[in-house]
């Protein structure tokens, strides 16, 4: 998963972030509540971790603005602060979950990974551009409304890129986005999942650049 974590507190938002990053997923990190709407209007996250007590725009201002601009990514509130009415509070302006401080970070990733499991469940992740859709619960992808063939690996690479729209994905990447168990993966094999991929988007317009030294990027469609 990519997730954002939301924390002024350095040492939990260290605490957490490492956590996180050693489970195995991609994690942003940003002290404010300021950037948090835009950020996730712009980059997909699949969960935010959010603390309530920040410095400028509160979790709970953070909590309504996001509702407010109709982003449904699930939410997981991580407070200091533990009485009833807030607890409800942050539920009403939309939270998906709550946990008071001090907490247990094997229950947080506990709890991250039922948020998504849920909000795939009832919400049907998708992942789009242009013509272009993945829908992420029955893993069926779409291209201009017409049933695109992908194995695993092709889906597994597309997938990469398209969370990363418009950024550089580099190999090492996608490789860990590839790999079963202690298997690794030839840059070469990276190479060639690509190659398909640009041949089967080739009549949308749909490009994959090569970004020399650096890896790959999924440009948006026109």
């Amino acid at each position: 998963m990519r997730i954002l974590v939301v924390e002024d507190d350095p040492a939990i938002a260290e605490a957490v972030v490492g956590a996180l990053r050693l489970a195995g997923h991609e994690v942003d990190h940003t002290e404010r509540g300021e950037p948090v709407v835009r950020s996730i209007e712009k980059d997909h996250y699949d969960v935010a971790v959010l603390d309530l007590g920040l410095p400028g725009v509160d979790g709970m201002t953070v909590l309504r603005d996001l509702r407010a601009a109709k982003q449904s990514v699930p939410v997981l509130v991580l407070t200091a602060r533990d009485a009833i009415e807030d607890r409800v509070r942050g539920l009403e302006e939309g939270a998906d979950d709550y946990m008071v401080k001090p907490f247990a970070l094997p229950e947080v990733i506990a709890r991250i990974n039922a948020l998504h499991r849920r909000w795939l469940a009832t919400r049907g992740d998708r992942l789009v551009n242009g013509p272009l859709v993945l829908e992420l619960a029955s893993r069926r992808a779409t291209l201009s409304g017409a049933a695109l063939d992908l194995p695993t690996r092709e889906w597994q690479v597309l997938e990469c890129l398209l969370r990363r729209l418009e950024k550089v994905v580099s190999k090492e990447e996608i490789n860990a986005a590839l790999a079963r168990d202690a298997e690794v993966l030839s840059d070469n094999a990276v190479e060639v999942y690509v190659s398909r991929l640009r041949a089967k988007l080739d009549q949308s317009g749909i490009r994959i650049r090569t970004v020399r030294g650096f890896g790959y990027l999924l440009e948006s469609a026109a």
